[in-house]
């Protein structure tokens, strides 16, 4: 109960700064943005209709024929989701910063709507719209989730060159990559693992330590020396990268002669990390 509020309060986050991007730095400067808003933007230009209002009802609409593919607490939450953002858009539409560098705000549009969304995907909702797309694209195909809601967002964004022109078009595309880059970070990058590969003739005394001080679990090897022909365990061991100095230490205690290869892991599904049917 506790993590689904904390979850939640995320999600508000989220849209708040979401909100934040779109009012603050996307329509004062006539730029695009993907998905359901970047629609709800060119009808604002157009007809000067609400994008909060606009944004409820598409993302309503594709909420209602893109449940079957999330899971029920992936619903709720991208339930929330809709209803924070299509309110604190119509809160924050009337607020403004004092810039009119186009670029810099640009910059600032991508990073603060890769903040926003990425907060929400974190913790397993969604905005809806193309999000829903993106989901379902990382479900049944294996699509890395960022780059999938690029993909779905710049067919949106390109469809906005006739109201915005070239050059808003060209610093969308610019913001909406910052906003991958940034939202890909704030899914996967905050905590990243590393797999550590060990060969040691004290593999027992590591194996053992590890268990005990780090509460990790370790996967034995077996394989042999090219040359040498000799047998050998080799551990092999996923971690976070906070981690990653307590098990040199206990490496270094065990036996200064071990080798070590350390590898940048991009996703971990398991026992002690993400669920993997999330």
């Amino acid at each position: 109960m506790k993590k689904k509020a904390l979850d939640l309060l995320m999600i508000m986050a989220g849209a708040f700064i979401f909100a934040l991007a779109i009012n603050l730095f996307v329509i004062p400067n006539e730029l695009g943005e993907g998905g359901v808003t970047g629609i709800t933007i060119i009808l604002y230009y157009m007809f000067s209709w609400s994008p909060g209002l606009m944004s409820l009802i598409f993302n309503s609409f594709l909420l209602i024929i893109g449940y079957r593919f999330l899971d029920p607490r992936t619903v709720i939450y991208t339930i929330a989701a809709v209803l924070f953002n299509s309110l604190f858009l119509h809160l924050t539409e009337s607020w403004s910063i004092a810039s009119d560098e186009i670029v810099i705000n640009a910059v600032f549009g991508g990073l603060l709507g890769g903040i926003g969304i990425g907060m929400v995907i974190r913790v397993g909702g969604t905005t809806a719209g193309t999000t829903i797309l993106a989901r379902i694209a990382n479900k049944y195909l294996d699509w890395n989730i960022s780059y999938a809601l690029l993909f779905f967002d710049l067919i949106v964004a390109f469809s906005s060159y006739f109201i915005i022109g070239a050059e808003a078009l060209m610093l969308t595309i610019v913001m909406l990559y910052i906003g991958t880059k940034v939202m890909d970070f704030i899914i996967e990058g905050v905590n990243p693992k590393k797999a550590v590969t060990i060969i040691s003739k004290e593999q027992d005394k590591i194996a053992e330590q590890v268990n005990v001080v780090m509460d990790r679990g370790v996967t034995v090897i077996y394989g042999r020396g090219y040359y040498t022909k000799t047998p050998q365990e080799i551990l092999y061991i996923v971690i976070s990268k906070q981690e990653l100095s307590t098990l040199k230490k206990i490496v270094k205690a065990a036996d200064k002669n071990a080798f070590i290869t350390i590898h940048d892991v991009r996703d971990v599904f398991g026992e002690g990390f993400i669920d993997i049917s999330k």
